[in-house]
């Protein structure tokens, strides 16, 4: 059994390869001739958003969307460069050294490597459920504002601007205002074109590869004006010819400074590559029901990144947008996302000639378009309207993305879960009662506790929704005070918990705590509905000895059966409010009850 397992985590593609037949490989090449073609020019893209030269985002495309096919555990999924990391890349390295230098790419794999050991252990040590703790609306802020990167990054190529290197996004934006009557014009139409065959291509022509139009439309437009005005007046600089499209191999820097200097960005690209990876398999798996496992998923893009610096590719994650033409397409197994790369190689050999009639100023163009659908309006406009602390956490993670990448993340994150703990901290507690409608009814049915539905004089029912945990004991402990300080005769308490899924010792203490002091004081707590983890825990801890085993029961009517006979007879024989269907007949002390002046209830035998 044990070998079966292990074989399962290491070669997981044996568990899916018998499956493959005739019909299947046909669906999958299909799919992958497809992807094949929407990555071209998207690798293209990302790796000058990476700061690398073009053929660097091709290699990202190539091995390590085989190794991660075959050692994911998504059917559909297809990792290769991405929007985010190839920003998150730029942005950690621009500062080191010079975008495009041969140290700038001796870095890049090197946070490739350690990128992916990282990613690697994560699997192997279990930590799936990790990303889980990136709430999405931190990733819906850092792509707005990797978005806004990506634009300062490209304005020196749109409008043919001499931005200093590494200046920050309002440094750019500030040398952009003070500098725009220096821009090219040429080179400026160049792009504007570039934008708006894009567009309209996205719009009217749905079926068309948009990035494809925009560089068509861009490459003609810098080559009529150069024909006619000559490029020395225009300024129209061009991507250049791609050199051969087979992955070299290559070797990382090893140095100690390096890694050292790379430790917490490689932390930051790991974490940010699964969560964008383990989102995108999860999405796609609502959708073809698949059963995923997050362990194996992180094991595989780990051994990608590994892969992949010894293959020239920079750090790479699941794509969105592949993943969804891959399912899209027809794909059956993770086959398709494999024989994408060859394809793809296939295809560059053939188109890389072509890239020398790329202008530089077209693909700022392109990559503008991209900055744009990278901001998702529809959930930003919805959480600023209806979600005040998501506000809080969207505004913290744009603002601390646009200001520094990687800690702007991490940022987000931090606040996003101290809001959680915030609310957790603060379990809904309510007192609840019979409503007028249900007194005398052996059903007992509970409402929320107010003016038309007044609660019993001497036992406060309070509901708690929510977890007992160290962060929330003094919450807790502040709600059973309130019932002190609003009636001091409220001597019993019972606790309805059937909405309490976790108690720790803390919270164990506390309840011990409250039963004893309710015991000092002629009283006690009663615990309803427990559920099995919570009452373990109370058994467990020994708290149950100062509750008392007889406290812990599980429906509200044995509570009240077992506490109305303790209640003082004095206190029910003034009382007209009747709450529980034991008030009805008979007092605390099995006297009969009596009518009283001012009761307006028919007589009760």
């Amino acid at each position: 059994m044990s070998l079966v397992i292990a074989a399962g985590r290491w070669l997981p593609f044996l568990a899916w390869w018998p499956n493959v037949t005739r019909a299947t490989l046909r669906d999958d090449a299909t799919a992958a001739l497809t992807g094949a073609m929407i990555v071209l020019p998207q690798a293209v893209a990302f790796a000058t958003i990476a700061g690398l030269p073009p053929q660097y985002g091709l290699y990202a495309a190539m091995v390590p969307a085989i190794v991660a096919a075959l050692w994911g555990s998504s059917w559909h999924l297809v990792s290769g460069p991405t929007t985010a990391i190839s920003v998150l890349v730029f942005a950690t390295l621009a500062p080191l050294a010079e975008p495009g230098s041969e140290q700038y790419i001796g870095m890049v794999l090197t946070l490739s490597l350690m990128t992916g050991l990282m990613q690697l252990a994560m699997g192997l040590a279990r930590l799936g459920a990790v990303v889980n703790f990136i709430s999405h609306t931190v990733v819906i802020g850092f792509t707005a504002g990797a978005a806004l990167l990506i634009v300062a990054s490209q304005i020196k190529n749109f409008f043919g601007l001499a931005v200093p290197r590494g200046a920050s996004f309002h440094e750019t934006l500030l040398y952009a205002g003070e500098h725009l009557g220096e821009a090219h014009l040429w080179v400026t139409l160049v792009g504007v074109v570039t934008v708006a065959a894009g567009v309209l291509a996205k719009r009217w022509l749905p079926r068309w590869p948009y990035m494809i139009v925009a560089m068509v439309a861009g490459g003609l437009a810098a080559a009529l004006l150069n024909a006619v005005l000559g490029q020395a007046t225009t300024g129209i600089e061009t991507v250049g010819a791609l050199p051969r499209a087979v992955p070299p191999l290559s070797m990382p820097d090893l140095s100690f400074s390096t890694l050292q200097g790379l430790l917490f960005p490689a932390a930051v690209v790991a974490l940010l590559g699964l969560t964008e990876a383990v989102a995108i398999a999860r999405s796609i798996a609502t959708r073809s029901r698949q059963r995923l496992d997050s362990n194996q998923e992180f094991i595989g893009q780990g051994l990608s990144n590994v892969a992949g610096a010894f293959v020239s590719a920079y750090p790479s994650s699941g794509s969105f947008n592949r993943s969804g033409i891959n399912y899209a397409s027809g794909a059956r197994t993770p086959l398709a996302a494999a024989l994408s790369a060859p394809i793809l190689l296939a295809i560059a050999v053939v188109a890389a000639p072509l890239a020398a009639y790329l202008p530089v100023a077209a693909m700022a163009g392109i990559l503008f378009i991209v900055a744009w659908g990278l901001i998702d309006w529809h959930h930003i406009g919805d959480i600023v309207r209806r979600h005040p602390r998501e506000r809080l956490v969207l505004l913290v993670t744009w603002i601390g993305v646009l200001v520094d990448l990687e800690k702007g993340l991490f940022a987000g994150i931090v606040v996003s879960l101290l809001l959680y703990l915030y609310r957790t901290s603060q379990p809904a507690v309510d007192e609840r009662a019979p409503p007028p409608a249900e007194l005398g009814n052996p059903r007992r049915k509970m409402v929320a506790a107010g003016p038309d539905v007044p609660p019993c004089p001497q036992v406060a029912m309070l509901r708690l929704r929510g977890s007992i945990y160290f962060g929330a004991v003094e919450h807790v402990r502040d709600q059973f005070r309130r019932v002190d300080a609003a009636d001091p005769k409220r001597r019993w308490v019972m606790l309805l918990a059937q909405g309490v899924n976790f108690i720790d010792l803390a919270g164990a203490e506390l309840l011990a705590e409250e039963a004893q002091r309710r015991k000092a004081l002629g009283g006690g707590l009663v615990i309803v509905g427990a559920q099995p983890a919570v009452e373990h825990l109370l058994r467990r801890s020994g708290a149950i000895d100062a509750i008392g085993p007889a406290r812990l029961v599980a429906h509200k009517g044995e509570a009240i059966r077992n506490v109305y006979p303790q209640l003082d007879a004095d206190v029910c024989r003034a009382c007209t409010r009747r709450v529980f269907f034991e008030c009805q007949a008979r007092l605390p002390n099995d006297e009969p009850r009596l009518d009283l002046p001012g009761d307006t209830r028919s007589p009760t035998p």
